[in-house]
Protein backbone atom coordinates (compact mmCIF):
# COMPACT_ATOMS: atom_id res chain seq x y z
CA UNK A 1 0.00 0.00 0.00
CA UNK A 2 1.31 3.35 -1.44
CA UNK A 3 0.47 6.62 0.23
CA UNK A 4 -0.36 8.90 -1.99
CA UNK A 5 -0.02 13.11 -1.32
CA UNK A 6 -2.93 15.42 -3.42
CA UNK A 7 -1.03 18.88 -2.50
CA UNK A 8 -4.45 20.90 -1.84
CA UNK A 9 -6.48 22.18 1.07
CA UNK A 10 -9.41 22.08 -0.83
CA UNK A 11 -11.17 19.53 -3.43
CA UNK A 12 -14.38 20.48 -5.54
CA UNK A 13 -16.91 17.92 -7.27
CA UNK A 14 -14.95 16.95 -10.17
CA UNK A 15 -11.55 16.61 -9.06
CA UNK A 16 -13.07 14.20 -6.09
CA UNK A 17 -14.16 11.77 -8.29
CA UNK A 18 -11.57 11.51 -11.00
CA UNK A 19 -9.43 11.08 -7.36
CA UNK A 20 -11.59 8.52 -6.21
CA UNK A 21 -11.61 6.77 -9.16
CA UNK A 22 -7.94 6.14 -9.24
CA UNK A 23 -6.90 6.21 -5.75
CA UNK A 24 -9.82 5.13 -3.64
CA UNK A 25 -10.88 6.16 -0.67
CA UNK A 26 -9.02 10.05 0.00
CA UNK A 27 -8.53 11.38 3.68
CA UNK A 28 -7.89 14.61 5.13
CA UNK A 29 -4.53 15.02 6.41
CA UNK A 30 -3.78 18.30 8.25
CA UNK A 31 -3.80 20.66 5.05
CA UNK A 32 -4.19 18.23 2.15
CA UNK A 33 -5.18 15.07 1.44
CA UNK A 34 -3.99 11.83 1.29
CA UNK A 35 -4.79 8.41 -0.49
CA UNK A 36 -3.67 4.97 -0.29
CA UNK A 37 -4.29 2.92 -3.31
CA UNK A 38 -3.26 -1.03 -3.12
CA UNK A 39 -1.84 -0.57 -6.33
CA UNK A 40 0.93 2.30 -6.98
CA UNK A 41 -0.53 4.27 -10.24
CA UNK A 42 1.92 4.25 -12.92
CA UNK A 43 3.56 7.27 -14.14
CA UNK A 44 1.26 7.92 -17.08
CA UNK A 45 -1.68 7.83 -14.41
CA UNK A 46 -0.44 10.14 -11.89
CA UNK A 47 0.72 12.71 -15.40
CA UNK A 48 -2.86 12.25 -16.37
CA UNK A 49 -4.43 12.65 -13.08
CA UNK A 50 -2.12 16.09 -12.34
CA UNK A 51 -3.52 16.76 -16.07
CA UNK A 52 -7.06 16.06 -15.28
CA UNK A 53 -6.78 17.71 -11.81
CA UNK A 54 -4.55 20.60 -12.18
CA UNK A 55 -3.30 19.71 -8.87
CA UNK A 56 0.18 18.50 -7.66
CA UNK A 57 -0.11 14.55 -6.67
CA UNK A 58 3.22 12.84 -5.98
CA UNK A 59 4.01 9.19 -4.25
CA UNK A 60 6.12 8.76 -1.27
CA UNK A 61 8.92 6.53 -1.72
CA UNK A 62 8.45 3.56 0.47
CA UNK A 63 11.75 3.86 2.53
CA UNK A 64 11.06 7.49 3.02
CA UNK A 65 11.11 8.31 7.01
CA UNK A 66 8.92 11.29 7.15
CA UNK A 67 9.22 11.72 11.01
CA UNK A 68 13.43 11.10 11.07
CA UNK A 69 14.06 13.86 8.86
CA UNK A 70 16.72 16.57 10.30
CA UNK A 71 17.86 18.43 6.89
CA UNK A 72 16.27 19.87 3.82
CA UNK A 73 18.67 22.03 1.20
CA UNK A 74 17.45 24.14 -2.13
CA UNK A 75 18.97 25.54 -4.46
CA UNK A 76 18.47 29.60 -4.40
CA UNK A 77 17.86 30.81 -8.32
CA UNK A 78 14.44 30.01 -9.49
CA UNK A 79 13.24 27.74 -6.79
CA UNK A 80 13.75 29.56 -3.24
CA UNK A 81 13.88 33.30 -5.58
CA UNK A 82 11.59 33.40 -8.27
CA UNK A 83 14.76 35.18 -10.55
CA UNK A 84 18.07 33.83 -11.94
CA UNK A 85 20.15 36.33 -10.15
CA UNK A 86 23.00 36.09 -12.81
CA UNK A 87 20.68 36.95 -15.89
CA UNK A 88 19.39 40.10 -13.82
CA UNK A 89 23.06 41.23 -13.23
CA UNK A 90 23.79 40.86 -16.51
CA UNK A 91 20.94 43.48 -17.69
CA UNK A 92 22.57 46.33 -16.06
CA UNK A 93 25.22 45.88 -18.52
CA UNK A 94 23.12 45.09 -21.59
CA UNK A 95 24.34 41.53 -22.13
CA UNK A 96 20.81 39.33 -20.37
CA UNK A 97 20.41 37.89 -23.56
CA UNK A 98 23.61 36.77 -24.23
CA UNK A 99 23.93 35.06 -20.30
CA UNK A 100 20.27 34.28 -20.37
CA UNK A 101 20.77 31.26 -23.50
CA UNK A 102 23.58 30.09 -21.50
CA UNK A 103 21.68 30.05 -18.56
CA UNK A 104 18.85 28.07 -19.61
CA UNK A 105 21.24 25.47 -21.50
CA UNK A 106 23.02 25.04 -18.09
CA UNK A 107 19.59 23.79 -16.84
CA UNK A 108 18.39 21.74 -19.22
CA UNK A 109 21.83 19.95 -19.16
CA UNK A 110 23.43 20.77 -22.25
CA UNK A 111 26.34 22.41 -20.93
CA UNK A 112 28.77 21.71 -18.46
CA UNK A 113 27.71 24.20 -15.38
CA UNK A 114 31.44 25.01 -14.35
CA UNK A 115 32.22 26.09 -17.44
CA UNK A 116 28.66 27.65 -18.52
CA UNK A 117 29.31 29.99 -15.33
CA UNK A 118 32.80 30.91 -15.82
CA UNK A 119 31.51 32.18 -19.17
CA UNK A 120 28.81 33.65 -18.30
CA UNK A 121 30.85 36.04 -15.18
CA UNK A 122 32.94 36.71 -17.81
CA UNK A 123 30.23 38.46 -19.40
CA UNK A 124 29.69 40.82 -16.46
CA UNK A 125 33.23 42.50 -16.03
CA UNK A 126 33.29 46.28 -15.63
CA UNK A 127 29.92 46.15 -13.83
CA UNK A 128 29.56 48.89 -10.86
CA UNK A 129 29.54 46.05 -8.06
CA UNK A 130 26.38 48.67 -6.49
CA UNK A 131 24.02 46.97 -9.27
CA UNK A 132 24.32 43.96 -7.65
CA UNK A 133 22.29 45.64 -4.26
CA UNK A 134 19.74 47.05 -7.05
CA UNK A 135 18.91 43.35 -7.95
CA UNK A 136 18.81 42.31 -4.45
CA UNK A 137 15.93 45.47 -3.59
CA UNK A 138 14.37 46.07 -7.06
CA UNK A 139 14.29 42.61 -8.73
CA UNK A 140 14.43 39.62 -6.45
CA UNK A 141 11.08 38.18 -5.39
CA UNK A 142 10.70 35.17 -3.08
CA UNK A 143 8.42 32.07 -5.03
CA UNK A 144 5.31 31.68 -2.89
CA UNK A 145 5.46 29.83 -0.06
CA UNK A 146 8.70 30.33 0.89
CA UNK A 147 8.43 31.64 4.16
CA UNK A 148 5.93 29.29 5.12
CA UNK A 149 8.12 26.30 3.97
CA UNK A 150 10.83 28.11 6.19
CA UNK A 151 8.78 28.41 8.86
CA UNK A 152 6.89 25.12 9.09
CA UNK A 153 10.63 23.37 8.99
CA UNK A 154 11.26 25.67 12.36
CA UNK A 155 8.29 24.90 14.09
CA UNK A 156 9.65 21.05 13.64
CA UNK A 157 12.88 21.71 14.25
CA UNK A 158 14.63 20.81 10.64
CA UNK A 159 17.69 22.47 9.77
CA UNK A 160 17.56 24.65 6.21
CA UNK A 161 20.47 25.29 3.83
CA UNK A 162 20.40 27.13 0.85
CA UNK A 163 23.32 26.07 -2.43
CA UNK A 164 23.36 27.56 -5.15
CA UNK A 165 25.47 28.47 -8.22
CA UNK A 166 24.92 32.30 -7.66
CA UNK A 167 26.81 33.91 -5.53
CA UNK A 168 27.11 34.97 -1.96
CA UNK A 169 25.97 38.37 -1.97
CA UNK A 170 22.20 36.91 -2.40
CA UNK A 171 22.82 33.70 -0.10
CA UNK A 172 23.93 35.93 2.30
CA UNK A 173 20.85 38.73 2.61
CA UNK A 174 18.69 35.25 2.58
CA UNK A 175 20.32 34.14 4.93
CA UNK A 176 19.81 36.95 7.37
CA UNK A 177 16.41 37.39 6.21
CA UNK A 178 14.75 34.19 6.24
CA UNK A 179 17.00 32.87 9.57
CA UNK A 180 18.08 29.71 7.51
CA UNK A 181 20.67 27.94 9.07
CA UNK A 182 23.40 27.13 6.09
CA UNK A 183 24.25 28.63 2.98
CA UNK A 184 26.87 28.51 0.61
CA UNK A 185 27.71 30.11 -2.87
CA UNK A 186 29.96 31.45 -5.14
CA UNK A 187 31.93 34.58 -4.34
CA UNK A 188 32.55 37.36 -6.92
CA UNK A 189 35.52 38.82 -7.72
CA UNK A 190 35.76 42.55 -7.64
CA UNK A 191 38.22 45.28 -8.15
CA UNK A 192 37.78 49.27 -7.68
CA UNK A 193 34.51 48.90 -7.02
CA UNK A 194 33.70 46.61 -10.12
CA UNK A 195 33.48 43.00 -11.18
CA UNK A 196 36.46 42.13 -12.94
CA UNK A 197 34.93 39.25 -14.53
CA UNK A 198 36.00 36.05 -12.52
CA UNK A 199 34.81 34.37 -9.35
CA UNK A 200 37.20 33.39 -5.99
CA UNK A 201 38.14 29.93 -5.50
CA UNK A 202 36.77 26.81 -6.98
CA UNK A 203 33.17 27.06 -8.13
CA UNK A 204 30.16 25.79 -6.41
CA UNK A 205 28.61 23.68 -9.18
CA UNK A 206 26.64 20.36 -9.07
CA UNK A 207 29.46 18.18 -7.53
CA UNK A 208 29.57 20.97 -4.74
CA UNK A 209 26.19 21.18 -4.02
CA UNK A 210 25.92 17.13 -2.85
CA UNK A 211 29.48 17.19 -1.31
CA UNK A 212 27.75 20.05 1.01
CA UNK A 213 24.94 17.86 1.33
CA UNK A 214 27.22 15.44 2.78
CA UNK A 215 29.13 18.25 4.71
CA UNK A 216 25.98 19.20 6.27
CA UNK A 217 24.95 15.54 7.44
CA UNK A 218 28.65 14.82 8.78
CA UNK A 219 28.24 18.54 11.23
CA UNK A 220 24.75 17.34 11.78
CA UNK A 221 25.11 13.34 12.53
CA UNK A 222 22.40 12.52 10.47
CA UNK A 223 22.05 10.16 7.42
CA UNK A 224 21.70 10.98 4.13
CA UNK A 225 18.14 9.35 4.16
CA UNK A 226 17.00 12.46 6.67
CA UNK A 227 17.15 14.63 4.46
CA UNK A 228 15.64 16.25 1.38
CA UNK A 229 16.35 18.30 -1.31
CA UNK A 230 14.80 20.57 -3.40
CA UNK A 231 15.42 21.73 -7.22
CA UNK A 232 14.88 23.04 -10.77
CA UNK A 233 17.95 22.71 -12.89
CA UNK A 234 20.06 19.76 -14.27
CA UNK A 235 22.77 21.25 -11.46
CA UNK A 236 21.08 19.79 -8.84
CA UNK A 237 20.31 16.42 -9.77
CA UNK A 238 23.79 14.89 -8.24
CA UNK A 239 22.70 16.65 -4.69
CA UNK A 240 18.92 15.29 -5.16
CA UNK A 241 19.90 11.98 -5.87
CA UNK A 242 21.76 11.40 -2.87
CA UNK A 243 19.04 13.01 -0.40
CA UNK A 244 16.41 10.94 1.09
CA UNK A 245 13.89 12.77 -0.97
CA UNK A 246 14.46 14.56 -3.92
CA UNK A 247 11.65 17.21 -4.78
CA UNK A 248 11.93 18.95 -8.37
CA UNK A 249 9.93 22.70 -8.21
CA UNK A 250 8.29 24.06 -11.14
CA UNK A 251 11.66 22.36 -12.84
CA UNK A 252 12.96 21.39 -16.12
CA UNK A 253 11.19 18.03 -17.51
CA UNK A 254 14.68 15.95 -17.58
CA UNK A 255 14.94 17.20 -13.42
CA UNK A 256 10.96 16.01 -12.82
CA UNK A 257 12.26 12.88 -14.65
CA UNK A 258 14.64 11.82 -12.56
CA UNK A 259 13.29 13.46 -8.67
CA UNK A 260 10.81 11.22 -6.60
CA UNK A 261 8.41 14.37 -6.17
CA UNK A 262 7.30 17.23 -8.47
CA UNK A 263 5.75 20.85 -7.83
CA UNK A 264 4.56 22.13 -10.70
CA UNK A 265 1.09 24.39 -9.53
CA UNK A 266 1.58 24.77 -5.41
CA UNK A 267 4.27 26.52 -3.80
CA UNK A 268 7.21 25.70 -1.57
CA UNK A 269 5.07 25.43 1.39
CA UNK A 270 3.62 22.46 0.13
CA UNK A 271 6.56 20.41 0.50
CA UNK A 272 5.75 20.36 4.07
CA UNK A 273 2.87 17.82 3.02
CA UNK A 274 5.72 15.15 2.61
CA UNK A 275 6.76 15.87 6.36
CA UNK A 276 3.41 16.36 7.85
Amino acid sequence: MTTTIIHSNTLNFEQSKVLERSLGKLQKHNNHYRAFPEQTPSTEKLRELREQTELDINILPENFQSDRIGLMISDMDSTLIAIECIDEIADFIQVKPQVSAITEAAMRGELNFEESLTQRVALLKGLEYDALQRVYDERLTLNPGAEQWIKGLKKQQIKFALVSGGFTFFTDRLKERLNIDFARANVLAEEDDKLSGSVVGSIVGAQAKADFLQELCDTLQIDLAQTVAVGDGANDLLMMKKAGLSVAYHAKPAVQAEADCALNYRGLDAILDFID
